[in-house]
């Protein structure tokens, strides 16, 4: 087994708290150039292709062709398996409930069961996940990947079904979804990727793909550490409010948290390759504390491969100075605001969904005010979609009298993707 690569974090935050003030924020940066000494690291990955009826014509196709693309990519060695998901799941390759090795003898005969593959049946997301999570509970690789593509609706399962089905997988692998054609739902994929720790992206024309695909596949085989961890250690009195990762996407951490004593809990942050991911972390501190004081509000590793790497910590100090305890960290405050993005935006969409035009307009003309300020420019294009932007500054939209499905749908899946905070002298 090859040794973890090294991590670094960065701290971003306000020290100062006025007198009487418990919570204090901070931005944990975590950085990997995702160098590993030693052999790769072992991975397995099921790709789970939507077989339903309603993936006729063009997108069966090019579907077939993006997973037999996939398959080429993989590196011998890497253990792999296919499923074809309708109202339940089935193995398209190999035949039996098992995972293959991947040589240029496995990979050919992949490819040509993937050929094989037609549209007949319903769509059950939680059936398809369930195989997966079996396939890759039974081997021992440090890396555990899926895809999901999806072009409809979750019609054949409850949402307390593919809840309960997530449930079972949560951490367990990562999970990048795909909604591809233009009548595919944001929420099922929402839900895989939060879960699951993946991206979720839609693609309105399937004629691309076979070059998505490509990307993924090129995305996990460049992946270097798995089942990475956020060590948080607060002081005894204290309590985590929150940790959330905020970029490159928005999700909450908070309940996940592994107790490994009084003082310290471990967080799931999924698998890393060369990257920098953003987590907001919150604290409340004991009463008690008075002018001057000052503490360690929070210590956070990173682990990953059983050891603990790098360090950040978060210091507190209390003062009568208002100039000082009233700033509030840049990156603290950009990211809030991203988060606050993607809840109005879901809001939005849910009330333009049930006809309530007015709470719609008001939500939506505050998606596009927040993505104005921040510069998302692929989040107002989105909002778009679904609305007139008279003038973003001042939160002034009109809906639109038509719109297509997917509009909607992608707006809600680009308000879940954050922008990096980019610090004025040009640093990140």
């Amino acid at each position: 087994m090859s040794e973890s690569p090294d991590f670094t974090l960065r701290v971003d935050h306000n020290r100062y708290l006025p007198e009487g003030q418990r919570s204090i924020d901070a931005v944990i940066s975590v950085s990997t150039a995702g160098e590993r000494r030693g052999p790769a690291p072992t991975a397995a990955q099921v790709i789970m292709i939507d077989c339903s009826s309603s993936m006729s014509g063009d997108k069966m196709v090019q579907a077939r062709r993006a997973t037999a693309t996939a398959i080429k990519m993989l590196n011998d060695g890497v253990a792999f398996a296919v499923v074809a998901g309708t109202n339940s799941a089935r193995m398209a390759y190999p035949a039996d409930r098992t995972m293959v090795i991947a040589s240029p003898q496995t990979r050919k005969e992949a490819a040509k069961a993937v050929g094989r593959l037609d549209p007949n049946g319903g769509t059950a997301i939680g059936t398809w996940l369930d195989l997966a999570n079996e396939l890759l509970a039974g081997q021992p690789a440090e890396i555990k990947h899926g895809i999901l593509l999806t072009d409809g609706h979750n019609e054949h399962q409850t949402e307390e079904e593919l809840a309960a089905a997530l449930r079972r997988c949560r951490d367990r692998f990562v999970c990048h979804s795909l909604g591809v054609g233009r009548h595919w739902a944001a929420e099922p994929l929402r839900a895989v990727a939060d879960a699951l720790h993946g991206d979720a992206n839609g693609l309105p024309d399937e004629r691309a793909l076979p070059d998505v695909f490509r990307a993924m596949a090129e995305d996990f085989m460049s992946t270097a550490v798995g089942n990475v961890a956020l060590r948080v250690w607060t002081p005894r009195g204290s309590r985590v409010r929150f940790l959330k990762q905020v970029y490159p996407n928005t999700l909450d951490l908070t309940d996940r948290r592994t107790e490994v004593s009084a003082l310290v809990g471990d967080y799931p942050a999924g698998s890393w390759g060369a990257e920098t991911r953003d987590f907001h972390l919150s604290v409340e501190l004991p009463a008690g504390n008075v002018l001057d004081d000052e503490v360690l509000a929070a210590r956070v590793h990173v682990v990953a491969g059983g050891r603990e790497i790098g360090r950040g910590l978060v210091e507190a100090m209390w003062t009568d100075d208002p100039v000082q305890s009233t700033k509030i960290a840049p990156m603290v405050a950009h990211y809030t605001g991203q988060v606050e993005l993607d809840q109005v935006m879901q809001e939005g969409i849910g009330a333009l969904r049930d006809g309530r035009t007015d709470e719609a307009t008001v939500k939506l003309g505050r998606a596009a005010q927040i993505a104005d300020e921040s510069n998302r420019e692929p989040v107002l294009d989105a909002i778009k979609g679904v609305a007139e932007i008279i003038d973003a500054k001042t939160a002034r939209i009109r809906l639109r009298g038509r719109m297509e499905d997917v509009d909607a749908e992608m707006a809600l899946l680009e308000s879940r993707k954050t922008e990096r905070w980019q610090r004025s002298d040009g640093g990140s």
